[in-house]
């Protein structure tokens, strides 16, 4: 039986091994990618630090990753409308005929590995000018940010708006933001390095949260109003309470980093008064991953900085490490099988 390279999470004991082990054959409705890239998240190193653990996942043992891009190389039985050597990039989770959720990498085998296994339903075709390193971050990096703009918080043209947090998430929101119309976009982020990316990203502001100022600057940004939309990538009790007495009338405050802890309203009657909301976003849709594909093909979006580094998939355990250290304040970093 021929063997590939897969970096493998043991759950019990939270170990990331990379070893061989068998290559997956499709099954019905299935096609076998030969994974090009696989971007490496901050819910991987939560995996792999117990902050997270799969709720669905059959078995002791997952290969981490659910941003990844391919090549189509093998087809199941059944499977006609694909080919070898199609170019695409795979949906980071799929719903069963349930409603139930399961996430690639996490609830089932995903993309830290030479080869993958994908249903027919979840492969998006990307073409040849859109690289496998770009493209393979669109199904998480940068969908969960457009969900969370366009349809949690629904921002729309010249609404304020600020991103706490300008990591992997929080530096797309920044672009995605400005793609919108968002006006002002402010980054908040204690690393400067993180801010300084911010502003060469099209964010208008740049902010420390530690900065005694803040409220006053957010105040003098927005003309008093207060922000429309608050978004923390962050994941950190601090931030919403930061943020949500920064909202204006009608301001949504959008939470999409998972700090799994409690969450307060600091005054209820100002929520009520002002219309304000505090929403939960969590992923994307297949049709985000689409539209995403095609922004960045027609040249409306730019993931070209969205890369911090390449490294091979032997060195799987380095990343995660060196992403949960912030090395670099990377946005995103890559494995290449």
């Amino acid at each position: 039986m021929a063997e590939m390279l897969a970096a493998r999470l043991h759950i019990p004991s939270r170990e990331v091994r990379v070893a061989e082990v068998p290559v997956p054959e499709p099954g019905p409705g299935q096609v076998r990618v030969e994974v090009r890239a696989a971007g490496v998240c901050l819910s991987d190193v939560h995996l792999a630090d117990g902050t997270l653990t799969p709720s669905l996942l059959k078995g002791e043992t997952v290969t981490l990753g659910h941003e990844v891009a391919g090549v189509v190389d093998a087809l199941g039985p059944g499977v006609a409308d694909w080919a070898a050597g199609d170019r695409v990039v795979l949906q980071a989770g799929e719903s069963d005929r349930f409603g139930t959720v399961y996430t690639r990498g996490v609830d089932y085998d995903g993309g830290y590995a030479q080869f993958a296994l994908a249903t027919t339903r979840t492969l998006v075709p990307i073409p040849g000018s859109l690289p496998f390193e770009q493209a393979c971050v669109i199904p998480d990096a940068v969908s969960t940010p457009w969900a969370a703009i366009t349809v949690t918080a629904g921002v729309r043209p010249g609404e304020a708006a600020a991103v706490w947090g300008v990591g992997g998430l929080g530096a797309h929101a920044v672009q995605l933001l400005r793609l919108v119309g968002a006006a002002p976009v402010i980054a908040i982020d204690p690393l400067p390095a993180a801010r300084e990316r911010a502003l060469g990203l099209g964010a208008d502001a740049a902010l420390d949260p530690a900065d005694p100022a803040l409220r006053d600057t957010v105040g003098d940004l927005t003309g008093g109003l207060g922000l429309d939309a608050a978004f923390d990538f962050a994941g950190v009790g601090p931030v919403r309470e930061q943020a949500m007495p920064l909202l204006g009338r009608g301001g949504r405050l959008v939470v999409v980093g998972l700090a799994n802890e409690p969450l307060a309203v600091p005054n209820d009657v100002t929520l009520a008064y002002f219309g304000q909301s505090l929403r939960g976003s969590y992923g994307s849709a297949p049709e985000h991953v689409q539209q995403l594909v095609r922004l960045a093909v027609r040249g409306r979006l730019d993931l070209s900085g969205s890369i911090s580094d390449v490294l091979p998939l032997a060195e799987a355990p380095a990343a995660l490490d060196r992403l949960a250290r912030k090395d670099g304040a990377p946005i995103r970093l890559v494995l290449r099988p």
